[in-house]
C-alpha cells in the first residue's frame, strides 16, 4: 500500500511563484501566535513577507488549517492566526496527529522546516532556534529543532540560537549530528537579541551566493540534514549579552519555581524577557526576524539562479 499524499494547500502568492520557477522563502507561525503579543505579531508578519518580497523572493508562511498544511497564507488568514487564543504548536511529534485530527496550528522550527521540505522550499527565515535548554543534564529539555536540522535539507537562517539555552551545550549538540553553523559575516556565534555569544562560530560565509552552494554541495555529497546559517541582529538593535545574562537567570529561576515545562517553556522565557527589558526584547525581536527575512531572501535568490 503506497503512502498517501501530504495533504499541502497553497495560498495565492506562493502558488504562482512556484509555478513560475520564482525563490521562496518559508516563514514559521510559532513566532505569531507565540513569540508577539498582538497586535505586534499581525504587523510584524506583514513586515517580514515584505522584506522577503522587497529583496526579490516570495514569502511563504506556513500554518496547519483545517488538518492541512497551508504554504503561504492570505491577508485574512494571516490575522486570524495572529489573532487566534491558544493556537497549538506543532512540531515533529504531534504534526501528523494533528493533521491526520483535522485541527489547527502553528508551526515550530521543526515543523516548518519538514513542510518547507514537502513544499520543495530550500531556505527558511526564523528568529532565533531551539536548543539544549539550561538545565537539562536534569530536565532533558532538548529541541526538537536539533535533530530536524539533522535531518532535513533546508537551509535556516536565524539570529543565533535563542539566548535563553545553554548555547556550549547547543553548539556542541549540532556539532554532533553534524549540523553546519555558519557565522554570516562574522567569527562570533550570535545569540538571539545580542550580536555575540562569547562563543565563536564554527563556520563563516559572507555572501549569500557561498551560502547557496554549500547548500548545493551538501546535496552533491549525499548528506542529510540542512544548515544553520548565523545572522547577528543589526547592531543597533542588540542588547548586550553582559546586560541580559541575569535577566535571563532570573527568568529561568522562575519557570523553574513555577514548574513550567515543555513547550511551555520558550513563551513563558520570552514574555519574561519581555518585562524584564521594559519591552527592547521585543523590539529586538521584530528587527533579527527581518534581518533574517532579508538574508535568507538573498539565498532563496542566489539558488534560484544557479538552476536557472
Amino acid at each position: 500500500m503506497s503512502a498517501p499524499a501530504a495533504p499541502l494547500g497553497w495560498g495565492e502568492e506562493a502558488a504562482a511563484a512556484r509555478a513560475a520557477g520564482a525563490p521562496l522563502v518559508a516563514l514559521e507561525s510559532t513566532i505569531i501566535t507565540h513569540g508577539l503579543p498582538w497586535p505586534r505579531n499581525l504587523e510584524t508578519a506583514r513586515a517580514v513577507e515584505q522584506a522577503v518580497r522587497d529583496a526579490g523572493a516570495a514569502p511563504a508562511t506556513i500554518a496547519v488549517l483545517a488538518g492541512r498544511i497551508r504554504i503561504g497564507l492570505g491577508s485574512a488568514e494571516l490575522e486570524a492566526l495572529a489573532r487566534a487564543d491558544g493556537a497549538e504548536k506543532l512540531s515533529r511529534a504531534d504534526l501528523a496527529v494533528r493533521l491526520a485530527q483535522g485541527r489547527d496550528g502553528s508551526t515550530t522550527v521543526a515543523a516548518t522546516m519538514i513542510c518547507a521540505r514537502l513544499a520543495g522550499i530550500d531556505v527558511f527565515a526564523t528568529g532565533g532556534v531551539g536548543g539544549v535548554h539550561r538545565g537539562a543534564e536534569t530536565s532533558f529539555d532538548v529541541s526538537a529543532d536539533l535533530e530536524e536540522l539533522a535531518r532535513t535539507p533546508v537551509t535556516v537562517v536565524c539570529a543565533g540560537a535563542k539566548a535563553i539555552l545553554d548555547l556550549p551545550k547547543t553548539l556542541e549538540a549540532l556539532e554532533t549530528r553534524g549540523v553546519p553553523v555558519i557565522g554570516y559575516r562574522t567569527d562570533a556565534f550570535p545569540a538571539f537579541w545580542s550580536r555575540e555569544s562569547g562563543l565563536p562560530a564554527p563556520l563563516r560565509l559572507d555572501g549569500a551566493a557561498e551560502i547557496a552552494r554549500a547548500h548545493r554541495m551538501r546535496a552533491a555529497l549525499g548528506l542529510d540534514g540542512g544548515q544553520l546559517v548565523a545572522n547577528p541582529i543589526p547592531p543597533g538593535d542588540e542588547i548586550p549579552r553582559a546586560e541580559l545574562e541575569p535577566l535571563i537567570a532570573a527568568a529561568v529561576a522562575a519557570a523553574a519555581a513555577q514548574g513550567v515545562a515543555g513547550k511551555a517553556v520558550t513563551p513563558f522565557l520570552l514574555a519574561h524577557m519581555l518585562e524584564a527589558t521594559a519591552g527592547r526584547s521585543l523590539k529586538a525581536n521584530v528587527a533579527l526576524i527581518l534581518n533574517n527575512a532579508r538574508l535568507a531572501a538573498e539565498i532563496a535568490v542566489a539558488l534560484a539562479g544557479e538552476t536557472a
